[in-house]
């Protein structure tokens, strides 16, 4: 060792600082892949527990909330550009590390922080979680991200799109190859209306409530918040950025409630489809956890129906209990599974059946469910959705109304189900919902409605109406 370097004074050793808001985006982020979490269960109670320490105002939540949402949606892009700047295969980097990276890579690419901010507080971050080892390769890789903008990366490492059209988009908007493709043949058409919609995917949807009908008003709900009327269910309002439903007196006692406009549609077709005959007796199938048979519940009141809602998993079973509690008129909900009922056939005048799915509709809300499905899970859903759509076909009366219901807008989930329980079945017929769905535009040729995240602001639900006529 040279005598200037035995000379040049040691640098003392700097502990890593913790940011409680980068902290809490990443460990959100473990809990979502090391226990195949869903970030809007996960964020808040930590968000809860890091205001009740003190740690966190308003504007840390915000910045947490999109940091986790924003490296969510844009995982598959970040994890492009991230494998353009390293020199093994993605699969080889170890997941805390990505974690890090892809946090990194959205304040860089996907905010307005500043480039030495968004560098500096991620390799803080790794020096806190990783270790100082792996820190230098985080600082390393995210100096070569820095050096462009998120286009130019994407222009960089996206395929063109006359080359591959669905690979272009995939790696363009953040979706699976196979969502791409699922998603352009139920929707139909051109460039144009595929981008538009996964676009629609990456946006943050819009909180909205609903107001029971019987039990609270819009009226009562804008005179305590700020809102904005919903765009088609009259029970519906949109609110401001920022709002806390939780807050709100009638949804903290279940006369209203947080729902999507695109379920509000749902049961309201449901309800209003024209019937001949008795009214009394209505169900909901699959009813946790319980914001369609709340609805449902509260219409049915007003007309002196009752409503059976009905759930196989208990713990959802007790979520459809605390919805439904304080409504007016007659209900139950039990715990029971639909393909097996304990009810017998012919006892209900309408029957809603909400199936499990896919969730390919709701990814603007579960932005991680696109990197967590395969194809072959629709193999898997397929004998369900089919049992449960026969067996609620069966639990109606003839002249009864069933609807067939998802949050996923693929045909095997929809149409092909359809189209093969009425082959099996006989004894029913598709009715057009589109008129029990007055105002909302762009519904398609019929009789069954598909609703979307870039034409109506809603997820993307799927509804067929059926009349049992033998």
């Amino acid at each position: 060792m040279s005598e200037q370097a035995r000379r040049r004074p040691h640098k003392p050793y700097r502990r890593p600082q913790k940011d409680p808001v980068r902290m809490l985006a990443f460990e959100a982020l473990r809990a979502v892949d090391e226990r195949d979490a869903y970030a809007n269960l996960v964020l808040p109670p930590l968000l809860k527990k890091a205001r009740e320490k003190g740690d966190f105002d308003g504007r840390d939540a915000a910045l947490a909330t999109e940091l986790v949402y924003g490296t969510l949606r844009r995982q598959g892009t970040y994890d492009a550009i991230i494998s353009a700047c390293i020199d093994r295969p993605l699969r080889e980097v170890d997941p805390p590390v990505l974690d890090v990276l892809a946090l990194g890579a959205h304040q860089l690419l996907g905010t307005r922080i500043p480039t030495h901010a968004a560098v500096s507080a991620s390799v803080e971050l790794a020096r806190v979680v990783l270790g100082d080892g792996r820190a230098k390769f985080v600082n390393a890789v995210l100096r070569k991200i820095s050096q462009q903008d998120l286009d130019a990366w994407v222009a960089q490492v996206a395929p063109p799109y006359d080359k591959d059209a669905e690979d272009h988009l995939a790696v363009v908007h953040s979706h699976p190859r196979w969502v791409v493709s699922a998603l352009w043949d139920a929707l139909g058409g051109g460039r144009a209306g595929i981008e538009d919609l996964l676009e629609a995917d990456n946006e943050r949807p819009e909180v909205t409530l609903v107001a029971r009908p019987g039990r609270s008003t819009t009226e009562e709900l804008a005179a305590v918040t700020e809102t904005l009327p919903g765009r088609w269910s009259p029970y519906a309002l949109r609110m401001a950025e920022g709002g806390e439903p939780g807050a709100i007196e009638a949804v903290k006692d279940g006369r209203a409630g947080v729902q999507d406009e695109g379920s509000q549609l749902v049961a309201l077709a449901l309800a209003n489809a024209t019937l001949e005959g008795s009214d009394a007796r209505w169900l909901d199938g699959c009813a946790g956890p319980g914001g369609k048979a709340a609805l449902l519940a509260a219409l049915a009141s007003e007309r002196g129906a009752a409503l059976l809602a009905s759930e196989k998993q208990p713990h959802r079973a007790r979520l459809v209990e605390r919805a439904l509690a304080g409504n007016p008129g007659p209900y139950q909900v039990i715990a029971a599974d639909g393909t097996r009922p304990p009810w017998r056939p012919g006892s209900f005048d309408r029957v809603l059946m909400d199936v499990p799915c896919s969730g390919l509709g709701a990814l603007r809300r579960r932005p991680e469910a696109r990197w967590r499905r395969r194809p072959e899970d629709l193999d898997g859903f397929a004998p369900l959705q089919r049992a449960l759509l026969t067996e609620a076909l069966s639990a109606v009366r003839v002249g009864g109304i069933v609807g067939y219901a998802t949050c996923s807008p693929h045909l095997a989930e929809t149409r092909v189900v359809v189209d093969d329980v009425l082959k099996k079945v006989g004894g029913a017929e598709l009715i057009d919902a589109r008129p029990y769905m007055p105002g909302v535009p762009a519904l398609g040729d019929g009789p069954d409605v598909q609703l979307w995240p870039h034409l109506h602001g809603t997820d993307a639900m799927y509804l067929a109406l059926l009349r049992r006529t033998a």
